[in-house]
């Protein structure tokens, strides 16, 4: 194969990201795992990437991060955003920093393949009438917060006014991997 498709993954849970690996690798392409910001530079080095899949939640940062520095890289680069803490904010952001798709876990290799192939958006996407909650209001204001922090906590806190306790308290019961 000349053209090689050449695949970052960055996932902080390391099954999930092996069984993501082992998929794309049955699809013929050729997979890189990190699970740290730090280590996309010496990536980049060596590989000439085509495609990612980046978490947006890491333990050394936001995948934001990830997500401009590969743009940055490669304009060209089909880059997909892969999370369990979906929000209006971070999808925006996501895809203004260079990102093509924002996937909510769980998605699949099938999922993640179709948004790499996914050119133009989709006028025919319905609109729903469902009138939002004041919990998921909370929520993603609480995700608004915690980007604009940089996922600091107590930071978050402060900015919602509330105890870091109490915001910790509320973000474990919606914990999402």
């Amino acid at each position: 194969m000349t053209d090689r498709r050449e695949l970052l993954i960055i996932e902080d849970d390391a099954s999930f990201a092996r069984a993501l690996k082992r998929s794309f690798e049955r699809r013929d392409y050729h997979v890189h795992l990190c699970d740290d910001v730090g280590q996309i530079e010496a990536i980049l080095k060596n590989v000439s990437l085509k495609f990612a899949v980046v978490d947006l939640k890491l333990p050394s940062g936001s995948g934001l991060e990830c997500v401009k520095l590969l743009h940055a890289h490669d304009p060209d680069m089909k880059i997909v955003v892969l999370t369990g803490f979906a929000s209006i904010a971070t999808a925006v952001e996501a895809i203004k920093l260079g990102a093509c798709q924002y996937l909510p876990k769980p998605s699949n290799t099938n999922d993640i393949i179709a948004a790499f192939d996914k050119e133009e958006g989709d006028a025919s996407v319905p609109l729903t009438t469902r009138p939002t909650s004041i919990k998921n209001l909370e929520w993603e204001r609480i995700h608004e917060t915690l980007v604009e922090a940089e996922f600091n906590i107590s930071e978050t806190a402060r900015r919602l006014g509330m105890h870091r306790r109490t915001l910790a308290r509320k973000l474990e019961k919606r914990r999402v991997k």
